[in-house]
């Protein structure tokens, strides 16, 4: 796919030179201030990352949202009652913005994505009183907000009092998915069957969405249970999968743990020929750059 439109960074973020390697077009903070043709097109939307490899989940969204084809200036946002163990501190001081600096601000878009604390309760995170805020905020100040994976569990959780549920063994795979709502136009495009990956601990009822009018489930999976529930409205999507991920994610998750000594399947419909020897198959990649675009272009 042909990429006109650019992508607004920071000046320097790392993974600015990943992208442009790969064809996407990205300006920065002061190419955009001389490009006053442009700004008149730009979209905005914040990420809220809570990834622990946030240069990994940078360089996943940041490539999905190139799919769209609008430019895009993209602001990256931390919450402050919580460091990053993972992720250098310059990197997150040079790169990201706290919710103070931002709160009043309008976003045509905001992503709050997932994080690996879904074994816990929501009270018991230590972020969870500045997220509650962050949610709130975003009722009135962002067109379409877009939780993914752990942040989708939380929105419901917080928005709508669905909560979440362990499950015996870990979600870990590509699985098939169907069409609920086939008028839904975050899935413009897509056939039934598609593909998707899940990584996750825990889930969501069904039966628990269907109590809530205001609520509607636009996809599922027999295997992994509801995939994406959208309000009525249109203004928030929950998305319990991951369409973001890069190829090799899955991979690096998988032998991750198995080098921690950790009680991990291999990951299902995932490795060609289902050998962890081979390579994965990257049966996603245009589910991924369809949501995206269909986020972009349709709701925001």
């Amino acid at each position: 796919m042909v990429i006109d439109m650019p992508i607004y960074t920071k000046a320097g973020l790392p993974v600015n030179k990943i992208l442009r390697k790969e064809k996407i077009q990205i300006l920065e903070e002061l190419e955009k201030a001389n490009s006053s043709e442009e700004n008149n097109k730009v979209l905005e939307v914040a990420i809220l990352n809570l990834m622990p490899l946030k240069e990994d989940t940078e360089l996943q969204l940041l490539r999905k949202l190139s799919a769209s084809g609008k430019s895009i200036k993209i602001t990256f946002v931390k919450v402050s009652t919580y460091t990053s163990k993972t992720t250098a501190p310059e990197h997150m001081q040079r790169f990201y913005s706290t919710f103070g600096e931002i709160q009043n601000k309008y976003f045509d878009g905001l992503i709050i994505t997932g994080a690996p604390v879904e074994q816990m309760k929501f009270e018991e995170i230590d972020y969870w009183a500045e997220l509650e805020k962050i949610m709130s905020w975003s009722e009135t100040h962002s067109k379409s907000t877009l939780h993914i994976c752990w942040g989708a569990q939380a929105g419901l959780y917080y928005h709508y009092g669905i909560d979440k549920h362990l499950i015996p063994n870990k979600m870990f795979g590509v699985f098939e998915h169907k069409i609920d709502d086939k008028n839904s136009k975050i899935l413009f495009g897509f056939e039934e069957g598609f593909k998707a990956p899940h990584s996750r601990h825990t889930t969501v009822y069904k039966a628990d969405i269907e109590k809530v009018p205001e609520l509607e489930v636009v996809s599922e999976s027999d295997k992994a249970g509801v995939f994406i529930v959208e309000n009525r409205e249109k203004r928030q999507l929950f998305v319990t999968g991951h369409l973001e991920y890069a190829v090799d994610t899955l991979d690096k998750e998988y032998k991750r743990d198995l080098s921690k000594g950790l009680k991990i399947d291999m990951p299902e419909n995932y490795y060609q020929d289902n050998n962890p020897e081979e390579n994965p198959v990257f049966s996603w990649k245009e589910n991924g750059d369809k949501i995206y675009s269909n986020w972009v272009n349709y709701y925001l």
